[in-house]
């Protein structure tokens, strides 16, 4: 549940003078007596309006300290409607309230338990239903306590279960058995309730009645949640475990099954639940758990809250006014005021204000309630308005499963009947080839007729050439005129022969062959008697033969021709059977392919329906990514003018970033818009890339903000006036989004120039010594080191040279003060030399070890923080040992001072400490680098304090103390020298004061300069320690020896 909104400001500003101890009681005074309210011994069902002020108080505080504080002093033994009213509360606080009541109830579990035994152990009605429900009760607690991810309210999605499941089948089959007993004790408990009730519906009214019935709400919300995680756990098993294993849960999980509908059912019969909760039935037979996909036909519970008429409920003080302490002194006051008069004669307007502040008190108090009337009648209904968008929800997706197993049987039909329509044109081709074949034999045979008749003609014309042997050749013409007899019945045999199917033809051709080939050999025997006509005698024997021979032949075609005949004829009644069968498997394929269409339109249809509504949650789902995103924009916006933000600060660079990633992400938002435009049936990358572009966005404008409160004017002017033009800009095109018209139009131009505006700004913004090019830096760390050591050497060159040079021009005293501060210079410079020595080992060692498979060059320039601190150390170090030798030439010259070689001194320890302190930061803590680098940054310290020690022993030395000798002076002259010198003495006060000040300035001046780098962290960067900038920017006392407290 949401909690309570906020108190209206003008209420508040007339609440100061309260303070936090009032408050609370005020609030624990409500508590109390809510739950005085709630929880008696009157045998009616708790209200309503009693529960909710005891959850909004959890929400309040937090946590249930409260109604626990009051819990334990119910005197629970005394009553059995007293502690059955009890767990009715503390079910309704456990469900709806604030999440840290489950663990404030796991501290209170004893009370509960003992609560329990006390009434199990005695013969009374609600004595029993205690038992029952204290067990109820503690099984919920340990459940929630052990798998966290479920909330008391046992709302999650299908999602969370799954990933709480997990894949070990020992995890699932565990959960699934205590969810067993979850449902179990549910279900006891609404048992134990209908056994002691008359189920009547005139029964169901009574108050009695209502008052055990009551808490059967939440065991129904309850049960629901519980048997849609049970189904789907037991599917998940079945599909990991085998079906006999598994037949014990099935067995149990029916059994509550069949208890739960029962449940449900004398439920939805009883008119007290029919006006406070919609109950959902459960399908006539439990799922099937051996198929598979009869998980897709479970359809989730949903239970349903109905909207309810706001009661009358007693209004809370929000403020508390005693009227009582008021009212004697307020009469006191009116008989002074009317027998004295008022004072300054004015009458005191005070009691028309404290009237008018009541009055608007009461006002507010009654606006207050209805807002929290109005909040929990909103929260009603999205609960039901979510309750039934989950069952829609389920109900499409089953509609759309059966819908793909209904496509996949009509796309076997079509195949099936698109494979019968090609037998049958494969049939009808091959009728066609038959057709041919018998037409080409009909060609073939009138060719062979006409070959025929040019022999008959032939004939002929040897007959009337040899007219001298008609007789002889007789027998021949007769056996040549049975010939063509025989031939004319071939014809018509081979008309009839030449409707055969399509086996037949080939042999029918084969046999015409035949024929033609006996054909030409009679021809050629034609030719040979016409050749020997001188031999008649022997002509006429072979023709003889020849004629018998033919004779044979003819009763063989004979034979041949009629069994053809008897084929030809039972191949047509086959062909005439497959024509008729084909013809009405033809009418039938028509017939379903017609009804097919039908039924692929209305599906068709169907899938338009569910693309238009699955378009319009895509659209809603964007609206509300937009509408999530307006608010991210405006609460960015808000800071630029918010006065609390004053405080915070960022930097140029941490700027720059947040504006390139938010600059990035418009690409990856014009993509996402791109493919909206194309296919608004998927809103996912828009969805996900306007909520990557408002983080980023608002993450510029307010770090943007921050940033501008460290900037000069009017920079600082010139990017919040850029920030919020990219704010209205994002607005702007949010705006556009939010209208189907003008959403395929947004473009992102104008958001993305404010964007460039603001990298512009922040580039101008950084301090100037980023501006070194990231691939230069490691040649400028190598470069840096060198002139480092160069500078070194020249200055211990310098050095002897000025050694050689003392000598020559001084001696005494002079001498020996010169000769102890050279010695300790040049001792100083040997140490800082050994120093860079071994810090540029150590550094080569960092880089070999840290670069891998990269060159030197990328290793510096990807750790380019820590490289930029090796180079402004080793710029130190080189510069305070330049520094040091001129110091040194002008002390030894006496045109110099001796402080200036003392502070060189604090400055040498300083720049070394930054170094030392730079190197240590990437080093291995085993390195033997590392321990002879911190040896030698010891030894540069103790060098630099022997300089300052031998500066002011010199200097000591050197320098004539004047002798005080005041004796010859009178008492006037001694005030006056002593007024003088209390002059001199202000004036250098005055001056050192000044001069601090400007050493103060000059070091923040100096942080400005040497630290601008660390203001923009880079991401994967170590930040360096805080010793190097202890020794760059907090220098050491003159007075003190330098860097004897540095590392």
């Amino acid at each position: 549940m949401n909690s309570i909104k906020s108190v209206p400001a003008r209420v508040l500003s007339r609440r100061s003078g309260h303070s936090l101890e009032a408050e609370r009681e005020q609030f624990d005074k409500s508590q109390a007596i809510s739950i005085s309210k709630a929880i008696n011994t009157q045998e009616a069902p708790v209200k309503e309006k009693h529960a909710r002020r005891i959850i909004l108080g959890t929400h309040h505080e937090k946590g249930a300290f409260t109604f626990w504080s009051y819990a334990i002093g119910l005197p629970l033994p005394s009553s059995a409607i007293l502690s059955w009213k009890f767990c009715h509360v503390l079910h309704k606080v456990l469900r709806d309230g604030h999440p840290n009541v489950l663990q404030d109830c796991q501290r209170y579990r004893s009370n509960i338990r003992e609560t329990g035994d006390l009434w199990g152990h005695l013969h009374d009605r609600y004595g029993q239903l205690v038992s029952i429900y204290t067990r109820l009760l503690l099984t919920k607690i340990s459940f929630h306590v052990k798998h966290p991810e479920f909330p008391p309210g046992l709302e999650v999605s299908d999602e969370v279960l799954e990933k709480t499941a997990g894949t070990d089948v020992n995890n699932i089959f565990q959960l699934t058995v205590e969810l067993f007993d979850y449902l179990d004790c549910e279900l006891k408990l609404s048992e134990s309730v209908f056994r002691q009730l008359n189920t009547s519906m005139a029964v169901s009214q009574m108050s009695a009645v209502q008052c055990r019935l009551a808490p059967l709400i939440q065991v129904i919300q309850d049960c629901s949640h519980l048997y849609h995680y049970s189904v789907k756990l037991m599917f998940k098993l079945h599909s990991c475990l085998p079906a006999d294993t598994l037949q014990g849960h099935r067995d149990r999980f029916h059994e509550q099954f069949r208890s739960l509908k029962n449940f449900f059912k004398k439920a939805s019969d009883m008119l007290y639940f029919k006006r406070l909760i919609q109950i959902p039935r459960l399908p006539e037979s439990p799922p099937n758990f051996l198929r598979a996909s009869a998980l897709a036909e479970h359809v989730k519970p949903v239970v349903v809250i109905p909207e309810e008429a706001p009661e009358d409920e007693e209004p809370e003080n929000l403020i508390e006014i005693s009227t009582t302490s008021t009212t004697e002194p307020q009469i006191t006051s009116d008989l002074f005021e009317q027998t004295f008069g008022p004072p300054n004669g004015v009458w005191d307007d005070r009691d028309a204000q404290i009237e008018s502040l009541k009055k608007e008190v009461e006002t507010l108090r009654a606006e207050m309630e209805k807002i929290k009337l109005e909040a929990q009648r909103y929260i009603t209904q999205l609960k039901a308005q979510v309750n039934s968008l989950e069952g829609e929800v389920e109900e499409q997706r089953k509609q759309k499963q059966k819908a793909l197993v209904d496509n996949e049987q009509l796309r076997d039909e079509l195949e099936r009947l698109q494979r019968a329509k090609q037998d049958s044109d494969r049939s009808q081709r091959l009728c066609a080839e038959a057709e041919k074949k018998a037409n080409a034999t009909e060609i073939r045979y009138t060719k062979l007729k006409e070959k025929h008749s040019e022999l008959i003609n032939t004939h002929a014309e040897l007959l009337r050439k040899n007219a001298d042997t008609a007789k002889q050749l007789t027998v021949t013409q007769q056996s040549q005129e049975e010939v063509a007899r025989v031939k004319e019945q071939l014809a018509f045999q081979v008309e009839q022969v030449k409707r055969e199917a399509e086996m037949k033809l080939e042999d029918q051709s084969v046999q015409m062959e035949q024929l033609r080939q006996e054909l030409d050999a009679r021809r050629d025997e034609l030719e040979q008697a016409q050749r020997s006509l001188s031999h008649a005698k022997q002509a006429g024997v072979e023709l003889s033969a020849q004629l018998d021979a033919l004779h044979a032949e003819k009763e063989v075609l004979r034979r041949s021709v009629s069994e053809k005949e008897c084929e030809l004829l039972s191949t047509r009644g086959l062909v005439q059977e497959k024509e008729l069968q084909l013809s009405q498997e033809a009418d039938k394929a028509t017939r379903e392919i017609r009804e097919l269409q039908g039924r692929l339109l209305e599906k068709s249809n169907q899938e338009q329906s569910l693309q238009q509504k699955l378009l319009d949650e895509q659209f809603g789902i964007l609206q509300e990514t937009v509408r999530e995103a307006q608010a991210i924009l405006s609460d960015a916006m808000a800071k630029l003018d918010d006065p609390l933000h004053l405080r915070c600060t960022s930097s140029p660079d941490y700027l720059l970033s947040r504006a390139q990633a938010a600059l990035e992400s418009t690409d990856a938002l014009e993509k996402g818009h791109a493919q909206y435009v194309a296919s608004m049936a998927d809103a996912a990358g828009l969805v996900g890339a306007l909520a990557l572009f408002a983080h980023l966005t608002g993450d510029t404008i307010v770090n943007g903000s921050a940033t501008a409160h460290l900037a000069p004017t009017d920079h600082a002017d010139r990017l919040t006036e850029t920030c919020r033009e990219c704010g209205q800009r994002s607005l702007d095109y949010l705006e556009q989004l939010k209208d189907r018209q003008r959403l395929g139009s947004a473009q992102l131009e104008h958001v993305q120039g404010a964007l460039r505006g603001v990298l512009q700004l922040a580039q101008e913004l950084r301090p100037k010594s980023l501006d070194i090019k990231q691939e230069e830096l490691g040649d400028m760390v190598e470069k840096e080191m060198a002139s480092t050591s160069e500078a070194i050497e020249d200055a211990v060159r310098r050095i002897e040279e000025m050694m050689s040079q003392a000598r020559n021009e001084s001696s005494g005293v002079k001498l020996e003060v010169n000769e102890r501060i050279l010695n300790s210079c040049t001792d100083l410079m040997k140490a800082i030399r050994l120093l860079v020595t071994t810090s540029t080992n150590l550094q080569k060692e960092i880089v070999e070890s840290g670069r891998g498979a990269a060159t030197t060059q990328e290793f510096y320039a990807k750790n380019s923080r820590w490289t930029e601190g090796l180079i402004s150390a080793s710029k130190a170090v080189g510069w305070g040992a330049t520094q040091l030798v001129e110091s040194a030439d002008r002390v030894v010259l006496h045109t110099g001072k001796y402080e200036e070689l003392i502070v060189c001194s604090h400055e040498i320890a300083a720049s070394t400490a930054q170094l030392v302190a730079a190197s240590k930061v990437k080093a291995e803590k085993s390195s033997r680098n590392l321990a002879r680098l911190q040896e030698c940054s010891r030894n540069v310290n103790e060098m630099a304090a022997n300089v300052v020690a031998s500066t002011k022993s010199g200097q000591e030395q050197i320098e004539e103390k004047d002798t005080m000798d005041f004796s010859g002076m009178s008492l006037i002259k001694l005030k006056k020298e002593e007024m003088e010198t209390q002059v001199k003495v202000l004036e250098l006060e005055k001056r050192l004061e000044g001069e601090r000040v400007r050493l103060g300035e000059l070091r923040k001046q100096h942080y400005v300069l040497a630290g601008g780098c660390e203001d923009a962290p880079e991401d994967g960067e170590a930040r360096p320690a805080p010793a190097p900038r202890r020794g760059i920017l907090k220098k050491p006392p003159i007075a003190q020896k330098p860097g004897l407290g540095e590392p």
